[in-house]
């Protein structure tokens, strides 16, 4: 049962999916800053944070 027993490559794996994990979460992200939603709403909060002074 020596096989069972051998995380040898356990670090390569965690990185692996820690590598994928941010770039996925990098990815949608992206998708959000992008979209038409969040250019809408940063645009109202400008205009409104200029038309309060």
């Amino acid at each position: 049962m020596d096989l069972l027993d051998d995380d040898s490559g356990m670090s390569t794996v965690e990185y692996a999916i820690g590598t994928l994990a941010a770039a996925a979460f990098g990815g949608l992200l992206y998708v959000l800053l992008t979209s038409d939603f969040m250019r809408d709403l940063m645009q109202g909060l400008i205009q409104r944070a200029l038309s309060s002074v």
